[in-house]
């Protein structure tokens, strides 16, 4: 049986789960990219490990950045469960005061 609460649960859980795999991604991206510019770069200007330390320390606060971005964009598009009332509950307010 499927719960309306349930699919509420199921439809967050797949917002979280993208989100994480989006962000381990990126982050994957950002040091790959610093790491092979850096040993590109070493190897053009005979300067051997130079840029390849000092991308891959630069691409710390870019990671940070980025996976900031993607937390708020996502965020911002999950919304909170709309909470239904129960029609049982209308008719009955106020009665007992």
């Amino acid at each position: 049986m499927n719960r309306p609460g349930k699919q509420g649960q199921d439809e967050f859980r797949s917002a979280v789960t993208m989100t994480v795999i989006w962000v381990a991604g990126l982050t994957l991206v950002v040091i790959f990219t610093a790491l092979f510019s850096g040993i590109l770069l070493d190897k053009l200007l005979y300067s051997k490990p130079l840029f390849t330390i000092t991308l891959m320390i630069a691409s710390i606060p870019v990671t940070i950045f980025l996976t900031f971005r993607i937390v708020r964009t996502a965020t911002r598009r999950i919304s909170p469960g709309t909470k239904k009332e129960n029609p049982e509950e209308e008719p009955h307010r106020g009665e007992g005061d």
